[in-house]
């Protein structure tokens, strides 16, 4: 056997190659460098059909400032849709997000309203939106019981506690420095789409090139393997749920900084808008495969869909049957083509 039997060159040893290494040399390294594009080509082309349809219907629709407001409008709810991601990688759910949204947004604005700083508000909210989380994973990990009966209850109960906390009114808010995280700019760009931005990359680190997020593709896709494999998949579930709790603050700071208030009726249904947009990213409801950026694909999608029946005077109940549509639609192809495979 020779060297272009092996696939070598004809003269001279073969070039070494560490594991990891990635220089785009030829065929290879151009395929490798578009992989992460041909990874998530459909949800694109969707999101491009989307664009277009849109833009065709309605003349505002394609110009630079509503394309923004598109964009910052969706940068809370896919925040909320990334925690969601890790749940939904592990094949689990978490219906509470929307309700610790609120929950997270009324201890800002009692905080801020008993004349805390933000510079300690911000840190104790987020620790209560871990704290949260490690009370649901803690539930479902230890007890053995149904995430989704888990997150069912305390949906209710989180929501009660932030009509509790807020008096069951809105709380208006004043402070400069917490309203600037929401309405403020940044180089020329509104300060959540600089939040966005970094919590996309963050996420996506964490997903694609940490121990963590390999044993949450492992223990969704497989968890008697995972077991076998020496993850301890009950703390996984329980730090899971954490981040899970921690993106959902998150989403309950920026909110109620938005809207210059803080409301415990805020994020009603966001818990579906979240695995709507992991969903239509490609993450499957079974466990195992998914991504951060396919969730950021899905929310733009969702975003876009709303702001262009909304500049159409479409009826907001005509608005569901339509995102509810995509949603049943995304599932179908997901599923049909997990049976392909």
């Amino acid at each position: 056997m020779n060297h272009s039997d092996l696939g070598l060159p004809a003269t001279g040893a073969p070039e070494e190659r560490l594991p990891g290494d990635r220089r785009y040399d030829g065929r290879h390294g151009w395929r490798h460098a578009c992989k992460p594009l041909r990874r998530h080509a459909g949800t694109l082309m969707g999101l491009a059909g989307l664009v277009a349809l849109f833009s065709l219907l309605s003349p505002a629709f394609l110009t630079a400032g509503n394309l923004l407001n598109v964009l910052l409008q969706v940068s809370i709810i896919a925040i909320v849709a990334f925690g969601m991601t890790y749940v939904l990688l592990l094949g689990e759910i978490d219906l509470s997000v929307g309700s610790v949204v609120a929950l997270a947004g009324s201890a800002a604005g009692l905080m801020l309203g008993q004349g805390l700083a933000p510079a300690l508000v911000l840190p104790a909210v987020l620790l209560c939106g871990l704290l949260l989380g490690a009370f649901n994973g803690s539930l479902s990990a230890l007890l053995h019981l149904p995430s989704f009966i888990v997150t069912v209850a305390t949906m209710g109960i989180f929501r009660g506690l932030a009509y509790i906390v807020s008096g069951g009114m809105p709380q208006p808010v004043d402070s400069e420095a917490f309203l600037w995280i929401g309405n403020g700019e940044l180089l020329g760009m509104p300060v959540p789409i600089w939040i966005l931005a970094a919590l996309l990359a963050a996420n996506h680190f964490v997903l694609s090139r940490t121990v963590f997020g390999r044993k949450t593709y492992l223990a969704g896709g497989n968890a008697e393997a995972a077991i076998y494999a020496g993850i301890r998949v009950g703390r996984l579930k329980i730090a899971i749920f954490m981040l899970s709790g921690l993106m959902a603050a998150v989403g309950g700071l920026l909110l109620t900084s938005r809207l210059y208030s803080a409301q415990p009726n805020a994020a009603m249904g966001w818990e579906l808008d979240a695995i709507a947009a992991a969903v239509l990213g490609g993450t499957r409801l079974a466990g195992g495969h998914g991504s951060i950026v396919g969730t950021l694909i899905g929310a733009l999608m969702i975003g876009v869909i709303n702001n262009g029946m909304n500049l159409m005077s479409v009826p907001y109940f005509y608005q569901l049957i339509v995102k509810g549509s995509v949603i049943l639609v995304a599932v179908c192809i997901d599923v049909h083509s997990r049976r392909r495979r």
